[in-house]
């Protein structure tokens, strides 16, 4: 599963599901993203190879976002109010 969700508002806005997710479907749900929603400051993601290619770093670099990772093995708690 590929799982797009906005930090912000918590809104999970896409989610892509398949057997393998090859770093052009990525940039292809990323693309997608940015148009509806705009450009991010950057995107977070695991260390997964379809997030560490060099294909998707220099896609995001040209798109003027920065990458984060998540550490390996870590996971992060929601906090609800």
């Amino acid at each position: 599963m590929l799982v797009v969700i906005d930090e912000f508002n918590g809104e999970c806005p896409a989610i892509g599901v398949g057997r393998i997710f090859r770093s052009d479907d990525v940039i292809g749900v990323l693309q997608y993203m940015f148009a509806i929603r705009g450009v991010p400051e950057h995107v977070r993601s695991d260390n997964g190879s379809e997030f560490v290619a060099k294909v998707i770093r220099r896609w995001l670099v040209q798109a003027g976002v920065s990458s984060l990772f998540i550490a390996t093995g870590g996971f992060r708690y929601a906090q609800f109010t």
